[in-house]
């Protein structure tokens, strides 16, 4: 079946196409009702139907034979450790764990707050709670107390699973006293906190409600998996909220499981026995779906993987843990191939490793430059998939389907809609615009099974976030265009197009052109506000290794790359050389962040950035340069 046969099957009987893929799953109880909406009207999948995630990801192939096989891979180049666990010894840690957490009160539906780093105990405790039916919240390590103690206040968990400290690069943070902080700051106050000691030298300050992680899996019997309802909340997932308070996206069981299992092979192209490495954290959406659950719903080895691209020790790390560990299919973000391509612009360190098993890499978590897929692509020639998702979706809306059938790969975009996401592009007033016209990216409902069932406790919210712009439809917060062919350009957030003097400019587009200069190694194009022209755009680059090149000779090649790429009226005349961006830590360039201090407007320093100190290197050189507020 062509790829636009199967997507056409998907959107024109989306029920009996449905049926037909959640037939790979094994169910206690097959669903017989498929599409129905729930008691707030909104559409949900399979909602009679019975099964459980732990038992798919573990149980099932155990009883098929494979136990002895290997499920995950732990490889942390910041501790020198790489460790190898079978389905086998995974189920047995997660069973016991399961029976700890029940011997200490923990039921089905009731939550239980995740905050680990990148180590094997952070997927075990998530399967444990799947496996008695409870909600797992995870929250990514690192978070500051005060941003956990939101979100204990949000969904109350009964217990706290955490370890006594991660590693960025070469310093212990150390997750105990955190937590300690944040249950002090809470109004809830979760009943234990069960504590994995790396015994790394972090302190850990001993509490009455502290249970000793290994002490508790030791003593613990193995719990059996529950039954639960398709419709049953697998775990609740924080994202960023306009007001500051974060919406708590709420994952189904059922539909989830359903559209994880079939994009392995689907999407991904990946097998059952294959190895496949998503570099990312379990703390974001592409860690809980294509780290933990989709490979291991498809029998498929998974990395965790505890380093970063580079500085662990150096930017060879990506590909000895390809080369060594034989992996398949990779997905990681563009600005860890543009840190990368940073410190080894001329692909030295490639040369040195085998990296023969690879056949596959995804891109993903922002906008991926064509400059940086050039790159890479001219020194591993394999095809370079951008595709593109949120939280709120938990799998790919725009992909090259490769399992299905690889389309023609097209400079800047993500793609073309995947099975189930019938896409459209609106403008203002919610009328459809014609291909190459740039406007809001929607999706028509009923989405496909595994998007966010809801926000957790309030339905008030879940409606206005993404539901009443455009009635009938999600609103994915995206601006874009797509051609007659059915690929989409994602421009950007909506925040991220710009007015300059009445002409609506990507500040994407723009940084698309701007990264083609061969001295750029990474850059970002903002809209900052100007008297004359309402916003004019400022660019921020930082220069590869070893790059000499003069800054007045930089600007007047930007500039000129930028008029002869889009024309004058994109009114690019400023280009400020940095060392380094604020950024979250999964890679995503804090736009706002960069217009607010350049407007000279109050800010806020998000608690996921990577590292604060860019913001003051901001400051200082925008100092320097004399833009904006700072003239």
């Amino acid at each position: 079946m062509t790829f636009k046969e199967f997507y056409s099957e998907s959107i024109s009987n989306p029920e009996n196409f449905w049926k037909k893929q959640a037939q790979n799953i094994k169910w206690f109880s097959d669903p017989t009702t498929i599409l129905s909406n729930n008691e707030n009207g909104y559409p949900q999948w399979f909602a009679d139907g019975e099964l459980n995630a732990c038992y798919l990801c573990l149980d099932k192939h155990i009883e098929d034979g494979f136990g002895d096989e290997i499920a995950l891979i732990y490889d942390s180049p910041v501790t020198q450790q790489i460790k190898k666990f079978t389905y086998n010894e995974v189920k047995s840690e997660v069973a016991k764990l399961a029976g700890g957490l029940k011997s200490l009160g923990v039921q089905k539906g009731d939550t239980v707050i995740i905050y680990m780093p990148m180590i094997s105990k952070a997927v075990f405790a998530m399967l444990a709670c799947a496996r008695i039916g409870a909600i797992h919240s995870v929250v990514f390590g690192g978070f500051a107390p005060a941003e956990l103690a939101t979100r204990i206040d949000d969904c109350k968990p009964k217990i706290i699973i955490t370890a006594s400290s991660g590693i960025e690069i070469d310093r212990l943070i150390a997750y105990k006293p955190f937590v300690d902080e944040a249950i002090e700051l809470a109004s809830h106050k979760p009943e234990h906190v069960i504590v994995f000691n790396r015994k790394l030298g972090a302190r850990i300050p001993f509490k009455k409600y502290d249970i000793d992680y290994d002490a508790l899996v030791y003593g613990s019997e193995e719990a059996a998996c529950e039954v639960v309802k398709s419709t049953h909340p697998l775990y609740i997932l924080y994202t960023s909220g306009t007001t500051g308070k974060p919406k708590g996206i709420v994952r189904d069981t059922g539909g989830y499981v359903t559209v994880l299992k079939n994009s392995m092979k689907q999407i991904y192209d990946v097998n059952p026995g294959d190895v496949f490495w998503a570099a990312s954290d379990v703390g974001w959406v592409v860690g809980h779906s294509y780290i933990v659950y989709a490979p291991l719903l498809n029998r498929t080895t998974t990395i965790v993987f505890e380093g970063k691209p580079v500085r662990t020790p150096d930017a060879s790390t990506f590909w000895r843990v390809i080369n060594e560990h034989k992996v398949n299919v990779m997905f990681t973000a563009p600005t860890a191939l543009r840190a990368i391509k940073k410190e080894d612009p001329n692909g030295d360190f490639i040369k040195k490793y085998d990296l023969s098993s690879l056949k596959l890499q995804f891109l993903a978590g922002e906008r991926s430059d064509i400059a940086s897929i050039d790159w890479y692509k001219s020194h591993i020639n394999i095809p370079v998939i951008d595709h593109c998702w949120q939280t709120e979706t938990g799998w790919p809306m725009l992909a090259n389907m490769a399992g299905v059938e690889l389309q023609p790969y097209k400079p800047g975009s993500a793609g073309k809609a995947v099975i189930g996401y019938n896409i459209q592009i609106f403008n203002e007033s919610g009328e459809e615009l014609g291909p190459n016209k740039e406007g809001f990216i929607v999706a028509k409902l009923p989405l496909p099974p595994g998007t966010l069932a809801g926000l957790w406790q309030n339905e008030n919210r879940f409606k206005e976030s993404y539901l009443t712009q455009y009635p009938g439809y999600y609103f994915t917060g995206d601006g874009g265009y797509q051609d007659e062919d059915g690929n989409v350009w994602v421009t950007g957030r909506v925040d991220d197009v710009i007015n300059v003097a009445g002409h609506r400019l990507s500040t994407s587009e723009m940084e698309e052109v701007v990264s083609q200069h061969p001295e750029v190694a990474e850059c970002a194009v903002i809209g900052i506000e100007d008297a004359l022209k309402g916003q004019i755009p400022l660019g921020f680059v930082i220069l590869k290794n070893n790059s000499e090149i003069e800054h007045f000779q930089l600007q007047h090649e930007i500039i000129q790359l930028v008029r002869n790429k889009i024309g004058a009226v994109a009114a690019l005349k400023n280009i400020i050389v940095v060392d380094k961006l604020p950024k979250t830590r999964s890679g995503k360039t804090l736009r706002k962040l960069l217009r607010d201090i350049v407007d000279g407007k109050n800010y806020q320093i998000p608690s996921t950035i990577e590292d604060e100190t860019s913001i003051s290197h901001l400051i200082e050189v925008l100092e320097n340069y004399k833009i904006g507020s700072f003239k």
